[in-house]
C-alpha cells in the first residue's frame, strides 16, 4: 500500500515524501537530499527522520 511520509530534515523543516518515489526528494529550504528510491520504496536519508506515517 502506497503512504505518503512527514520527514523532518537536518535543517528543522518537515516535508511530506511519498512512500513509492521514483525519484530523488530534496529539502525545499537547504536543498539536501531527504530520500531516495530503492525499487519500490524511498530510503530516509542520514540524519533525515521519519515523524508520521500518514
Amino acid at each position: 500500500m502506497s503512504k505518503f511520509l512527514r520527514v523532518k530534515c537536518k535543517c528543522g523543516n518537515e516535508q511530506n515524501v511519498f512512500g513509492n518515489a521514483s525519484k530523488a526528494v530534496s529539502c525545499l529550504v537547504c536543498s539536501e537530499p531527504i530520500a531516495t528510491p530503492s525499487g519500490s520504496r524511498v530510503v530516509v536519508a542520514e540524519g533525515c527522520k521519519v515523524i508520521k506515517v500518514l
